[in-house]
């Protein structure tokens, strides 16, 4: 998983841009985005209710801010 995928996905969502979001869901391989980015969006799409919109938006933002607070270690090899 490369970062730029949650920088795009976070561009995305603050901006709007839901074509491309749908089209980082399929690209990505972070099963999890993938699968926060399609609750998102099935909720935006086909919900009524307005607070479970906001909801799927708030934990898909979330899950981006904490997917890259993380780093992962480097590995030497010797």
């Amino acid at each position: 998983m490369d970062i730029p995928d949650y920088d795009k996905a976070l561009y995305y969502t603050l901006w709007g841009q839901w074509d491309d979001l749908l089209v980082l869901m399929v690209r990505t391989n972070d099963d999890m985005l993938s699968k926060r980015i399609q609750h998102f969006l099935h909720s935006f799409y086909y919900s009524s209710d307005q607070d479970n919109v906001i909801k799927n938006h708030d934990q898909l933002l979330y899950y981006i801010d904490h997917a890259m607070k993380y780093t992962p270690t480097v590995v030497m090899e010797v």
